[in-house]
């Protein structure tokens, strides 16, 4: 396939911009630095928490709005078997903001904490922490490299362009202006990058919907898919299950990911915080229509009528690529061009974000006070910026491996939900949480979600869940069994940490056996400010004594 020189062009030009933003990014950060109270480092991380309300929603809502959300969403509206009532990303994300908002802001930003694993660390301490950070990192790195593979297949297919070079090339302009500028080239670069994905996308809508092989069939297909099946899709009893993980998962999930919490710690205020994570869930939800629409027109198309010929893309298994199959084939060549720089730049807005948080919990919670507890401002604004760069080789190597990336990529949103979330939930609000109850709800979040099985990745079910079916001979459970280990992990943390602080608190277990210090350091005034709830059995105990 040839390549299209001036579709090359116009997204050269545009990457050029958006490295132009991310320079002149730095720039502000240094400024900031200069004149701001706190470190340094911080500046970096969390923008010296005077991001306004703005460019914090639009922050927010870039870091979601990526290739996955945007490529996604068309899928699961035409894929025959889905339809739009699996396109889960626009309530999903919705409701990810709104309880961000209700529930998490304020307690997050209120402490002041630089990121999410700040509370872990001050409660649990370093060896929990480093535990906990390895499935965030992992997501981090295996999101980078599914949203990068992503876009070097879309770009092949409308561009011509080899898949190696435009994924190569995207890294390349990501990495440099995080490394630059930290969350300030972030932020600035994410603001450009949501007017172009919302310019744009609703820019390819008419000239899709108008295409004549949509018109033309519009009489006989009813708005109904090329096979019959609606586009609206069907939700069945059997695949409730299913459905409400998954939806749990987007919605309930994206709680536990850093980079959220960089967003809202980033707020001047608590207040400010809130406000633009529930301003985020309704422009998030907005951004989805476009890729909605074309799904539609895509599911309703005679592709006889195309370039692309029959058999229609379900039937050649080109769902994943029906966004870019359709703004190639249903609109204009410069339209099309315009369809892949937005979605070049809502691969660059997420990859940029995940780069930055898993970078800013390394150095946070593990270099400075672990390995480097004297490390100078100086030292730790260059920590950051070798991680941002090392994770970024790490996650443009991995995105060269197709199918597997999206495997894994998978697979560490469950880990995300399975054992962070729960733990999240229990650090904040669990007032007797503690390193022991924290450790059991960990290995039982992690052993339930692997004994559950994984076909992406021929990992066979320990545990056979009611309803699950054997489809192209791997065992699919259908039963929420992600929801039901994150409620199990959940369970035994609040359930072990109360058995626990009761044991010591009430002198029925010897202070000797506090294997994991922790209640090792507490004064004996820090000891009266805790919850008692067994402080009539104290009394008695010591009275005997």
């Amino acid at each position: 396939m040839a390549v299209d020189v001036p579709g090359l062009v116009a997204v050269v030009a545009f990457y050029l911009v958006i490295l132009f933003i991310g320079i002149w990014g730095s720039r502000k950060s240094r400024k900031v630095e200069k004149t701001c109270d706190g470190s340094k480092s911080e500046v970096t991380i969390v923008g010296g928490r005077n991001i306004n309300i703005v460019v914090g929603v639009f922050t927010m809502t870039a870091t979601w709005v990526g290739g996955g959300y945007i490529m996604g969403t068309s899928e699961a509206v035409y894929a025959p078997s889905k339809g739009l009532v699996w396109a889960l990303g626009l309530p999903a994300y919705a409701m990810n903001f709104i309880f961000g908002g209700l529930v998490f802001a304020k307690p997050m930003r209120s402490k002041r904490y630089v990121t999410m694993l700040d509370p872990f660390q001050k409660l649990y301490g370093n060896a929990f922490t480093a535990l906990l950070l390895l499935p965030v990192l992992m997501s981090d790195i295996l999101w980078v490299a599914g949203v990068l593979a992503a876009l070097g297949g879309t770009m092949s297919i409308i561009l011509g362009l080899s898949t190696s070079i435009s994924i190569v090339i995207s890294a390349v302009i990501s990495i440099v202006y995080t490394f630059l500028g930290g969350l300030y080239s972030v932020a600035y670069t994410d603001i450009v990058q949501l007017c172009f994905i919302f310019v744009s996308m609703w820019l390819c809508v008419p000239f899709v919907v108008l295409s004549p092989a949509v018109t033309d069939n519009l009489q006989t297909s009813y708005l109904n898919h090329s096979n019959g099946t609606t586009w609206l899709g069907e939700l069945q009893l059997a695949d409730a299950g299913k459905w409400t993980d998954e939806l749990l998962i987007l919605g309930l999930g994206g709680l536990a990911y850093q980079a959220l919490y960089q967003r809202i710690l980033s707020a001047a205020s608590a207040t400010r915080a809130q406000i633009s994570c529930l301003i985020a869930s309704v422009v998030v939800f907005v951004m989805g229509l476009p890729s909605v629409i074309i799904g539609v027109m895509a599911a309703a198309a005679d592709w006889n009528q195309t370039a692309y010929g029959l058999p229609p893309p379900f039937e050649r298994g080109d769902e994943g690529k029906i966004l870019p199959l359709a703004l190639q084939n249903l609109a204009p060549t410069w339209v099309s061009v315009v369809g892949i720089a937005s979605l070049a730049a809502a691969v660059m807005s997420s990859m940029d974000s995940a780069l930055l948080s898993s970078a800013s919990v390394f150095t946070q919670n593990i270099y400075k006070t672990t390995l480097r507890k004297m490390a100078s401002e100086r030292e730790l604004q260059w920590v950051i910026r070798v991680s941002v760069l090392l994770l970024g080789v790490a996650g443009t190597g991995l995105a060269f491996g197709d199918d597997s990336v999206l495997a894994f990529w998978l697979l560490s949103g469950d880990f995300i939900y399975c054992m962070v979330f729960p733990q999240l939930i229990c650090v904040l609000f669990f007032r007797y949480a503690n390193t022991y109850g924290a450790y059991c709800g960990y290995v039982l979040g992690l052993g339930l979600r692997l004994m559950s099985g994984e076909p992406l990745l021929s990992i066979p079910p320990v545990i056979l869940y009611p309803g699950w079916r054997v489809e192209n001979g791997d065992i699919i459970q259908y039963f929420p069994f992600r929801t039901v280990a994150m409620l199990i992990s959940l369970a035994a943390v609040i359930a072990v940490s109360t058995l626990v602080h009761l044991g010591f608190r009430c002198r029925l277990i010897p202070q000797s056996w506090d294997i994991l210090k922790a209640f090792e350091e507490k004064t004996e005034s820090q000891l009266e400010e805790m919850p008692v709830p067994c402080e009539e059995e104290n009394k008695t105990i010591q009275t005997k004594l």
